[in-house]
């Protein structure tokens, strides 16, 4: 017998990638995007889940808009924290195993070293604060739970960094990317299945899930138009260059410390995955068919 899963977020770029895989791997799969459960809606969240009884429930439902939030934090804390409470609460009540997908921006990258699972959380902003909140209601209101803090997410669904490059690619021939930010690129479906082998298991508790390597936004874009071939020249700049509402860390780098000491599969390398993806995407000879 299939076990069941209920996915939040199931219109979102992580969202979709973990509808499709569960689906192949034989799970009876029930994604809900805003429009079928507000996760802000406690009643609804709770009579949704005690009348499915899922085994296990993805929360990768988010107020993810890391600019916005600072001009609208309740709605960020709303989403973040209390929808994700009103999950977890809903979840402990049927027995399902909890996976919530948290983020980097719990630290404020001041520090040069790979942030490990049991270092210090100092969230710069909003966005960081409510994810931050989600996770301790996770802790107070869960007993099997993974929390599974990720960075610089792109995969085929939804806008992310690449899509972005790409596009901007087909328009200009030179490309102005910052470079004083350091952190990991995670590809959704390598994410995705990180998720489903925790799933597998009773090794509850918080794993950094992000490709293995460090690089910078600017030498983020350099490979992607170095593998696709596209005749673009990046030019380095500072974040002072583009001011943005919510400061971002600096430095995010994830250590995959628990992954490691729990014996988990190691994450492949970013720029390998980068690669994977581009390529199963066919987003070469300045032909991005993932955009059209």
């Amino acid at each position: 017998m299939s076990q069941k899963v209920l996915i939040t977020g199931a219109n979102g770029q992580l969202g979709k990638e973990l509808v499709e895989l569960f689906t192949e791997k034989g799970f009876e799969v029930y994604g809900f995007g805003r429009e079928k459960m507000d996760i802000t809606n406690q009643p609804q969240v709770q009579e949704m889940i005690s009348t499915l009884k899922p085994n296990i429930v993805l929360h990768s439902a988010a107020h993810t808009q890391v600019d916005l939030a600072e001009s609208e934090p309740e709605q960020a804390f709303l989403i973040n924290a209390y929808g994700t409470r009103n999950v977890a609460v809903a979840a402990e009540a049927v027995g399902a195993k909890l996976v919530y997908v948290s983020t980097d921006y719990v630290f404020d990258g001041t520090t040069n070293e790979p942030y490990n699972e049991f270092s210090p959380t100092s969230p710069l902003g909003v966005y960081g604060r409510s994810k931050l909140a989600g996770e301790q209601f996770v802790r107070d209101f869960h007993s099997k739970f993974f929390i599974v803090r990720t960075s610089w997410v792109y995969g085929k669904h939804g806008a992310n960094f690449v899509k972005t490059m790409l596009k901007m690619g087909e328009d200009r021939k030179e490309i102005s990317v910052v470079a004083d930010q350091k952190g990991c690129p995670t590809y959704t479906l390598d994410l995705a299945n990180s998720i489903l082998e925790f799933i597998r298991t009773e090794k509850y508790g918080i794993y950094h899930v992000s490709n293995s390597g460090s690089c910078s936004w600017y030498e983020f874009a350099k490979a992607i138009f170095d593998i696709t071939g596209m005749d673009v020249d990046v030019k380095p700049c500072s974040s002072q260059d583009f001011p943005r509402p919510a400061a971002r860390p600096k430095y995010s780098v994830l250590e995959h410390q628990a992954v490691k000491m729990n014996s988990f599969r190691q994450m492949n390398h970013w720029e390998k995955s980068l690669a994977s993806f581009l390529s199963s995407n066919r987003v070469f000879n300045n032909k991005p068919s993932l955009l059209s």
